[in-house]
């Protein structure tokens, strides 16, 4: 079962905030094309367990994962894994659902903003926070962050992360990105979601080459 291993080849998440049923697996086939492989349904989408139940009755290419967003209670916890869902990720710190998600054998992102938020869910058993949001924060504000992440730990900037930040926050220390609106909203087509994903795999990719021959 795909849980911790679709981060390796690319650690992107495309968040489908008011993804419906009948759209999803259309949509999350284009964001696999492009080559990721992380698709995220947050609970406050029209019908999402039914979109994360469809997605994970197709499975996606190899080394994909599905799950939901905006994951919030014990209790949507146990309806993202009934559904299908191996991914739980969170805008917030609750230590309960992560340690609900890790137990299912899912993959458990909570959202952090501060040291104590950090290294509670570290305390928890993530392994892979969110930081959140990240466009208040900045890419110095995880760079002091990281002096008190033990090894291991990949932190994740969502929220008001674009193309043109990517560098910065990779030479900050970000282990990869969640990307909402840069990649979809339910009036884009499924061109306008196609050429986002494909550009922000490729400035992603370039920024990681910049990174690598600094």
């Amino acid at each position: 079962m795909p849980t911790e291993s679709a981060f390796d080849a690319l650690p992107l998440v495309a968040i489908l905030r008011g993804l419906t049923p009948d759209r999803a697996l259309d949509v999350a086939r284009i964001v696999w094309d492009a080559g990721i492989r992380i698709v995220e349904v947050p609970l406050n989408s029209p019908e999402p367990f039914r979109s994360i139940e469809v997605l994970a009755n197709d499975g996606g290419p190899p080394g994909s994962l599905i799950g939901a967003g905006t994951v919030l209670t014990v209790a949507d916890v146990g309806r993202t894994h009934a559904a299908g869902g191996r991914l739980a990720v969170a805008p917030n710190t609750d230590t309960a659902v992560i340690r609900a998600a890790l137990e299912r054998g899912m993959v458990a992102m909570p959202g952090v903003a501060t040291a104590t938020e950090t290294l509670a869910a570290v305390a928890a058993g993530a392994t892979r926070l969110k930081l959140f949001p990240a466009v208040s924060l900045g890419p110095k504000h995880l760079k002091a962050l990281s002096a008190v992440l033990p090894a291991g730990v990949g932190v994740y900037p969502v929220g008001g992360v674009g193309a043109a930040d990517i560098y910065d926050w990779l030479a900050a220390g970000a282990a990869g990105f969640g990307f909402g609106s840069d990649i979809f909203k339910p009036d884009y087509t499924f061109q306008d979601i196609a050429e986002r994903a494909r550009y922000l795999v490729q400035a992603y990719r370039e920024a990681r080459e910049r990174l690598a021959g600094r």
